[in-house]
C-alpha cells in the first residue's frame, strides 16, 4: 500500500510507516509545500496512493466531487506526533487495508475510527 503524508503532518511519518511494511512519501518529497489540496489528491489518485492528513479538506472535497480515489486516511486529533498515534494508524492501515484498496474516507482519533466507502454520496 503506498500512502502519501499530507504537509500538515510531519515527515518523521515516512519512516515510521515504511519500517511497518508500507511505501510512505511524504508531499515536500514529490511537490511544492504551497500547492493546493487538489493537486495533492490527484497527484494521489494518479499514483494509486492514499492520502494520510489532519486537513478536513480532503473530505469536503470526496463529498463534494463524488470522486472514487483517492483514499483518504484522516487523523482527527489535535496530537498527530507519530509517537503517540503510530499503533492507531498502523492498525487502521492494516484492518482497512481492502477498503483502502477499494476507496474509502477513514476518520479516526484516539478512541474511534469511521469508514466511508466512496463513492460519498450527499
Amino acid at each position: 500500500m503506498k500512502i502519501l503524508i499530507d504537509m500538515n503532518l510531519s515527515p518523521d511519518w515516512a519512516p515510521i510507516l515504511k519500517d511497518a511494511g508500507f511505501e510512505a512519501t511524504h508531499w515536500s518529497q514529490v511537490g511544492d509545500p504551497h500547492d493546493p489540496d487538489k493537486t495533492i489528491m490527484d497527484f494521489a489518485a494518479s499514483h494509486g496512493m492514499i492520502v494520510f492528513t489532519h486537513d478536513l479538506d480532503f473530505g469536503a472535497i470526496l463529498a463534494a466531487t463524488g470522486a472514487d480515489a483517492p483514499s483518504v486516511l484522516q487523523v482527527r486529533t489535535q496530537d498527530v506526533d507519530p509517537i503517540s498515534m503510530t499503533t492507531a494508524v498502523i492498525t487502521i492501515l492494516r484492518e482497512h487495508h481492502e477498503d483502502l484498496q477499494q476507496g474509502a474516507l477513514i476518520s479516526f482519533d484516539e478512541s474511534t475510527h469511521r469508514v466511508r466507502i466512496l463513492p460519498i454520496h450527499p
